[in-house]
Order: C-alpha cells, then sequence, then structure tokens
C-alpha cells in the first residue's frame, strides 16, 4: 500500500492558492483514477483507491492533512501508524517556490527549503519521504514569500496549472509502479513549463 500527500491548507478561502497545488493534485488523481469518497479521518480528507499500473493494481492512500500547513506531520503520522505504511511508501505533493512555474522534480529525501508543512512531516516521521515537487515560482524577495504562496494563481496561470495537473493524475500509474524518473519525464512531456514551450518567431 502506497501513501499520497497533497500538501495545502484547509477551507475554500485557501482552496486556489499556490499553497494548495498539493491537494489539487491529489484531488486529481482521485477523480481520474475512481477513487472513493473522501472521509474524514487522522486530521485529514482520505480517499482509497486502486491505480492499473504495468505490474497490476496498486493500491493507494490519497491524504490531504486538515491541520493546516504547519501542522501536516501529525495527520501523515496517524495515517502511517494505522495502516503500517513503511517510510519508503509515502510521496508528499507540494509546492516548491525554487523551481521555475510548471516543472516539477521528483527525489527521496533532502533539504526543507522552509517549507513547514515539509518541517513538520520530518519532525514527525523522518526525513526518507518521496517528494514530487512542483514549481511555482519566487516571488524575488523572502519578505513576499508569505503573500505570494497565500494568493491565488494568477489568471495567466490557468493553462499550464491545468495541463499539469492533469498530467501529473494522467501519469499516476507510472509512479504507483515505482519507475519515478519515467514519471518526472513523462510528466514533462504531456505539459511542458511554460518557459520551455517552443515561441514563434516575429
Amino acid at each position: 500500500m502506497l501513501l499520497w500527500v497533497g500538501l495545502g491548507n484547509p477551507g475554500a478561502k485557501y482552496a486556489g492558492n499556490r499553497h494548495n497545488i498539493g491537494f489539487m493534485a491529489v484531488d486529481e488523481i482521485a477523480r481520474q483514477h475512481g477513487f472513493g469518497p473522501e472521509k474524514t479521518k487522522f486530521n485529514g480528507l482520505l480517499r482509497e483507491g486502486l491505480i492499473q499500473t504495468a505490474n497490476g493494481p496498486q493500491k493507494v492512500l490519497l491524504l490531504k492533512p486538515q491541520t493546516f500547513m504547519n501542522e501536516s506531520g501529525r495527520s501523515v503520522q496517524k495515517v502511517m501508524q494505522f495502516y503500517k505504511i513503511p517510510l519508503d511508501q509515502v510521496t508528499v505533493f507540494f509546492d516548491e517556490l525554487d523551481l521555475a512555474p510548471g516543472k516539477i522534480r521528483h527525489k527521496i529525501g533532502g533539504g526543507i527549503a522552509g517549507h513547514n508543512g515539509l518541517r513538520s512531516i520530518r519532525q514527525h516521521v523522518g526525513d526518507g519521504f518521496k517528494r514530487v515537487r512542483i514549481g511555482i515560482g519566487h516571488p524575488g524577495h523572502k519578505d513576499k514569500v508569505a503573500s505570494y504562496v497565500l494568493s491565488d494563481f494568477a489568471k495567466s496561470d490557468a493553462n499550464w496549472v491545468d495541463d499539469l495537473i492533469d498530467a501529473l493524475a494522467h501519469c499516476a500509474d507510472i509512479l504507483a509502479a515505482g519507475e519515478h524518473d519515467k514519471y518526472q519525464t513523462k510528466v514533462d512531456l504531456m505539459a511542458p513549463p511554460p518557459d520551455a514551450k517552443p515561441r514563434r518567431n516575429g
């Protein structure tokens, strides 16, 4: 069994925030792959489902912690303990300031780069979880970070955000099969970042 965690803040006022792109990703995975309804459990919203992979069906839990970002680890820890899920079977989807908008990177472990959700998870369960870093870009100065991540995506971002969320979900079978490098490559091909798309001359 795999546990995939989307990070964000609960409530309608935060739903479209850049900080909530992790929630957006797991919601779309649930939609495309026919997961069951959300259940309020373990300080979070939890869904169960099967993702069909080349190696057969893989059971996946999708979790959206409802503790607010800086306490996300409490919910993750409770789910891991109840279902006896080892740390190396946990993947966290989250917004990444240090990646250009629309870029993604898959990695295992590493620093937290000031991300309060990652900090909380690391404090509660350790550092060996997998990460899908979803680039949202940086506002240019650290004093602007809080207002930037807690603001909605600009209208001009709508196309790449929608394309990327769709690609993250469409390729979930590759991630569920453990082919992490292939997952990153396939998502990049399906939804190239805005600055990577070909431009017409003149």
